[in-house]
């Protein structure tokens, strides 16, 4: 033991300089892992869990062992690590999809010479035919899950990709060291990790408490509220800071509107092709706010983030827990503030709804898959109204509980009969429903907001932390807006409108069996709205579903922003998208017609009565368009023609009837909606 304590003492060294000591529990758990325990490391964010794989890898390359290999749900936050680790003379690299197929096989044949000390990896490319042929052949010396909590199915962040590491774990000679790692496991998750891992679990669990973090609780349901507080309070706030969204639209959004009030800021998501530029600005300080989702969550190590801003509830305290954690990692004081919304409640359940396929869902796309040979992505989706995503997520289920395998890009079933294991997933739901009401309870809770939080987490703690706005009795920073921020807010979220981008190509159906390009597109269009959202995505839901007619104040603001385009693009009429069940839309562009001085004409006819809200997915909603609409006979289009509807979400209906109106004699065609219903979700 002495002897491992001085290797150890002299690899952390090389890594923060002499002087410096583990902090505890640090030392005790590289000991664990490399006397060859399979080891849990349950630690505050902070407390430099990296630090254990980045020893115990020196001391084991030092010795002759093979590569580390660190399974990570985001690799793209973990470019600091790797340059943490190669100061220490360690060579690293990423394994991920990012690479070509040439650099992938390029680094997978060092590792197999054992030129690699370090290797990171995420479980999609871990699983991948090219890695999995190749892992035989390579020689493991430690094996590390970061973010472990993601593998239980009671962890806040369970992920389906995750869950196939437990498998392979099973199988992993006891002679590899194994290190799984997590800042967020109550007992429950712990006692799974555990049985997961097998065998004689090393369980390092220290205390949960930070004492440099500031907690505030912001009642302020009212979007245009939540904006003025943040236009107001983040000049105020020292340093740099994240706010958390639950929504990428929200992300987008609130980053324009500290953009266009002179705050610095980057939205961040995953499939944002700003996403590398985005996190070297952060983490150089370069902009004031990156604006997320709970991508930020996992695996960004940033010491001086000062302030965390939750714009919407988190789904849970664990959650909740993990993302304060960005802040005041190498600093003394960081903020946090929490605030809700009206909408929370409805994404949430959303959220919760949509994690496992519905029995009818995995059941449909299993017997689309038993009943047809060489069942691909593509094929399924046009033989099945049920979303892309959501057909997806049931294949990864049914690839995990192995009732199908995947073979290059087509699926198959397999020897195991089929059977929806729906009461373990009704019981996870149940447990997640637990979880928000705890979140609810905190924010409504008169005692210290940390150790509440640490409570959850079932750390005892009975300290309280003599900093949240609880303990102090007061807030540092008021929930009351100025009137000038609630006008600065209010007049920016009036004056947003969004584009409509025109579709480029058909969807393979039935009428058009191949992707083929659409001959004559539409026009860039404008929409006013985001459904529900304030001001006008307000008057547009309480005028379609309380009222049944849409006010006045939506003709106004609709005209206003239409004159100059009309005029820009030498627009000559206006027609809208006919409806058998409702004469809003008629009624409303009848008004809007009168009031931009255009003849309002009557060039479409409904042919079927299907809602397209009722399809699911682009082919069966490109498909049920077509067959929905058609020219009225004799009508004739002009050239330049505006065409109305209240809602846009696919875009297919814009999109057939813009080819209609073209084949009737138009050459532009220029949609406008009053409100954008589709989400990009977090």
């Amino acid at each position: 033991m002495v002897d491992i304590k001085a290797k150890a003492e002299n690899a952390l060294h090389d890594f923060i300089g002499e002087g410096k000591d583990f902090r505890p529990g640090q030392f005790e758990a590289i000991e664990a892992t490399l006397t060859n325990k399979r080891t849990l490391v349950v630690q505050r964010t902070g407390w430099g869990k990296s630090m254990v794989y980045f020893v115990c890898t020196k001391l084991l390359r030092d010795e002759g062992n093979g590569v580390t290999l660190i399974i990570s749900p985001l690799l793209a936050l973990m470019s600091n690590q790797i340059a943490a680790a190669e100061k220490a003379g360690l060579k690293c690299d990423f394994l991920n999809s990012i690479k070509t197929n040439e650099e992938k096989v390029s680094l997978i044949e060092k590792m197999k010479n054992g030129e690699m000390d370090i290797v990171f990896t995420t479980p999609e490319t871990l699983f991948s035919e090219l890695v999995q042929a190749a892992l035989p052949q390579i020689k493991i010396g430690l094996f590390v899950v970061d973010e472990a909590h993601c593998i239980s199915d009671w962890g806040h962040d369970f992920r389906l990709d995750y869950c196939r590491i437990k498998k392979l774990i099973s199988k992993m000679p006891s002679s590899v060291p194994l290190l799984a790692t997590t800042a967020t496991a109550n007992d429950r998750v712990i006692a799974d990790l555990e049985e997961q891992l097998g065998g004689d679990v090393y369980v390092s669990r220290g205390p949960l408490m930070r004492n440099n973090l500031s907690i505030q609780v912001l009642k302020l349901a009212n979007k245009t509220e939540r904006y003025a507080w943040i236009h107001e309070n983040v000049p105020k706030l020292e340093g740099s800071g994240i706010i958390y969204c639950l929504t990428r639209d929200d992300c987008d959004e609130i980053a324009q509107f500290l953009t266009a009030n002179s705050i610095s800021a980057r939205a961040y998501y995953s499939g944002r092709e700003d996403a590398e530029e985005t996190e070297r600005l952060f983490m150089n300080n370069d902009i004031k706010v990156i604006v997320a989702t709970v991508k930020l969550g996992m695996g960004y190590d940033k010491g001086d983030i000062s302030f965390v801003i939750h714009f919407q509830t988190p789904p849970g305290i664990i959650a909740y827990y993990q993302q304060i954690g960005r802040a005041g990692r190498n600093i003394d004081r960081a903020y946090t503030f929490l605030m809700n919304g009206k909408e929370d409640e409805d994404i949430l359940e959303y959220f919760r709804k949509t994690a496992f396929p519905s029995e009818w869902e995995a059941e449909s796309v299993y017997n689309c898959i038993k009943n047809n040979s060489d069942a691909g992505l593509y094929k399924i989706i046009g033989k099945l109204n049920i979303s892309k995503v959501r057909i997806e997520n049931a294949l990864k289920f049914l690839v995990n509980e192995e009732f199908i395998y995947k073979d290059k890009s087509r699926y198959y079933p397999s020897a195991t009969a089929f059977r929806y294991n729906g009461e373990h997933y009704a019981e996870i739901t149940k447990q997640r429903e637990a979880e928000y009401a705890q979140m609810i309870d905190f924010m409504n809770t008169d005692q210290c907001y940390n150790r509440f939080v640490v409570n959850a987490l079932d750390d005892k703690t009975q300290e309280n932390c003599g900093l949240c706005a609880n303990c102090l009795g007061y807030e540092e920073f008021s929930a009351a807006v100025s009137d000038a921020a609630m006008e600065t807010a209010a007049n920016y979220l009036e004056k947003q409108y969004y584009e409509i981008e025109p579709r480029l190509q058909w969807a393979a159906t039935s009428l058009t069996p191949k992707k083929v390009r659409i001959a004559n597109p539409n026009e860039m269009g404008i929409c006013l709205s985001r459904y529900g959202h304030p001001v006008y995505g307000e008057l547009v839901k309480k005028g379609k579903y309380e009222v049944n007619g849409f006010c006045d104040r939506l003709v106004e603001k609709s005209a206003q922003l239409l004159a100059p385009f009309i005029e820009d693009h030498g627009i000559t009429a206006l027609t809208c998208v006919p409806s058998l069940r409702s004469g809003i839309v008629q009624n409303f562009a009848e008004r809007l017609a009168e009031r931009l001085g255009l003849p309002c004409l009557t060039l479409l006819k409904k042919t079927a009565a299907k809602q397209q809200k009722d399809m699911e997915n682009s082919s069966f909603q490109c498909e049920n368009a077509q067959k929905s609409f058609a020219v009225v006979e004799g009508a004739v289009s002009p050239k330049n023609i505006l065409i109305v509807d209240d809602m846009v979400d696919s875009k297919w209906t814009f999109t057939v009837c813009g080819d209609i109106l073209t084949k009737a004699g138009a050459e532009h065609v220029y949609p406008y909606a009053l409100a954008a219903t589709s989400k990009k979700e977090g």
